[in-house]
């Protein structure tokens, strides 16, 4: 695609994402984004197929704002884990609380096997900080199954929080749910030496995991082991850490 034509998408999106934040996703009608962006239905339908079409690269459009959000507020945060973790929280329910009709477009009509890249990287995003929370020794279960726990809770915190009255909105139940949802995946203090087997178990497989992906070889990652024998070291120290 040429750059000018990538740009006049980009401007529909934008057109269409301001019918989206203003009425929902109702408001969000081939003929409306149309006029709205100044085109004909023939032009919208050559650049997306079709309404789903216009809603799917919507969504990931929304995922792009929401990873430029997170990652410039995280950079601003103290270079802790569990921190992180903490203010990766508030900061997925408060996008979702201010753009309420793009987090339910989102998050609430998700369809396996049709995830847009954008939202692989968010995804990622939550995957790292947990991998150095494993790293350091900062977490009690596999990095796989707290992702699945951390982002089905917020997920469903910032959905029920959309659908309350704002005027009677409580954001100390997410808080409270964000505390307990945390501390079940997490450890209070960094492990030390005969302490915490499952902690430790975990902070090593996300080395071996780290060191496996920095190179090709095993052996060239600084690791004495071929890849078979590294795979069912990982095995063993997840099955330590379960």
């Amino acid at each position: 695609m040429d750059e000018g034509r990538r740009a006049a998408r980009r401007q529909v999106l934008q057109v269409a994402a301001g019918l989206l934040e203003e009425g929902g996703r109702d408001a969000v009608s081939t003929r409306a984004v149309a006029a709205a962006a100044g085109i004909t239905a023939p032009a919208l339908y050559r650049m997306f197929d079709d309404k789903d079409g216009l809603l799917a690269e919507l969504a990931a459009y929304g995922f792009e704002i929401y990873l430029t959000e997170k990652r410039e507020a995280l950079a601003l945060t103290p270079d802790d884990p569990l921190a992180d973790l903490y203010r990766g929280w508030d900061l997925h329910v408060d996008f979702g609380l201010r753009h309420p009709a793009f987090y339910v477009l989102m998050y609430g009509t998700a369809q396996p096997g049709r995830r847009p890249p954008a939202a692989d990287e968010a995804h990622a995003l939550l995957v790292g900080l947990l991998r150095r929370a494993a790293d350091a020794g900062r977490l009690r279960v596999p990095v796989e199954q707290a992702t699945r726990v951390i982002h089905a809770a917020t997920t469903g915190a910032t959905l029920a929080l959309i659908g309350e009255d704002p005027t009677r909105r409580d954001l100390t139940s997410s808080a409270r749910l964000r505390d307990t949802v945390i501390a079940s995946v997490t450890t209070g203090e960094p492990v030390s030496s005969g302490s915490d087997l499952a902690s430790r178990a975990l902070a090593l497989d996300a080395a071996l995991e780290a060191a496996v992906a920095a190179g090709p070889p095993a052996a060239d990652a600084g690791i004495p082991l071929g890849a078979t024998e590294t795979a069912l070291l990982r095995e063993w120290l997840q099955r330590l850490a379960g």
